[in-house]
Order: C-alpha cells, then sequence, then structure tokens
C-alpha cells in the first residue's frame, strides 16, 4: 500500500518536473527571441512550480517514511529510491517502483540538460550586450562632440599640472 502511494508520487514528481522542462524549452525560445517580459513571466510560474515541487518533494519523504515503517523499520533517514528497491519484495511492485523512478530520471536529465543550454544562451545574450556596450561607448567618447583636428594631441597625454614644454 505505502509502495502505491511513493509510486503515485514520483508520478507527479515527474509530471511537475515535465511542466519544468515545458517551461525551460519557453525560456529558450524567449531568451533566442529577445522577449524579456515573456522570460520574465515564465521565471515567475518556474518559481511558483519549484515551490510545488517542494511541496511534492515532502510529500514523497512522508510516502518513504510510511514505506519504511510498514516494514517495520524505525528509521528517519530519508532513503534513495533504489535504496528502498531492496526492501521491496513482489516483483510487480519492485518493476513498477523501478519504472517510476526511471521515467523521473529520465525528465530530470532533460531539465538539467535544458537548463544548461538556457544557461550559455543567457551568458552569450550578456557578453553580446556587454560587446555591444563597449563598442557604442568607445564610439560616443571618441565622436560625440566636435574636434578641431589641429589641436588634437596625437598621443601626447597632458595632464595640465606640470607641463615641463615650457
Amino acid at each position: 500500500m505505502a509502495v502505491e502511494s511513493l509510486i503515485s508520487v514520483l508520478g507527479q514528481l515527474q509530471a511537475a518536473h515535465i511542466e519544468m522542462l515545458q517551461l525551460g524549452e519557453q525560456k529558450k525560445e524567449a531568451v533566442v527571441t529577445n522577449k524579456v517580459d515573456v522570460l520574465i513571466t515564465l521565471i515567475n510560474q518556474e518559481s511558483k512550480l519549484a515551490k510545488k515541487i517542494e511541496l511534492i518533494e515532502q510529500q514523497r519523504m512522508q510516502a518513504v517514511h510510511q514505506f519504511l515503517e510498514e516494514r517495520g523499520i524505525k528509521s528517519k533517514l530519508n532513503l534513495t529510491i533504489s535504496e528502498l528497491m531492496r526492501l521491496v519484495f513482489d516483483t510487480e511492485e519492485k518493476k513498477r517502483l523501478y519504472q517510476a523512478q526511471s521515467d523521473l530520471t529520465d525528465v530530470l536529465q532533460q531539465v538539467k540538460h535544458i537548463n544548461e543550454v538556457n544557461q550559455q544562451l543567457i551568458k552569450q545574450s550578456l557578453s553580446y550586450i556587454d560587446f555591444f556596450l563597449e563598442t557604442m561607448s568607445f564610439h560616443a567618447e571618441s565622436e560625440a562632440t566636435y574636434q578641431n583636428p589641429l589641436e588634437k594631441s596625437y598621443g601626447v597625454a597632458r595632464s595640465g599640472l606640470f607641463d615641463t614644454r615650457g
């Protein structure tokens, strides 16, 4: 009975991470198309979903403790699914638990990958913005005002404090 509860919670975690994966794909598109307002909305949705995942994770921990209590184990350790599978003796339950773990692991790997891609895209965007700002500030300093070509110093730095040329 506790195994069913645990499998159900793992299914909820998988569904929530699939939502996270979809948000990650949408974030990728927003970064590529430079839609900052959409990106902010997606980040807010992602934050709410992270809180939901945290609640489901607490339910998973409760299901693990319930499973351990049914087996007569009085432990408050947070065991992994692989460790719990050693305590499941029914082959059908073990197979279903393994499948739930495998499905969740696959989705988590996909979420990790899309997050890495998004992180790289954002880094590239920031480096492009830095390059653009540096380029614009260089031109702004050199061409913003008119200078008489006869008054240019051509590499001679004059500080005004100590003019030794007399």
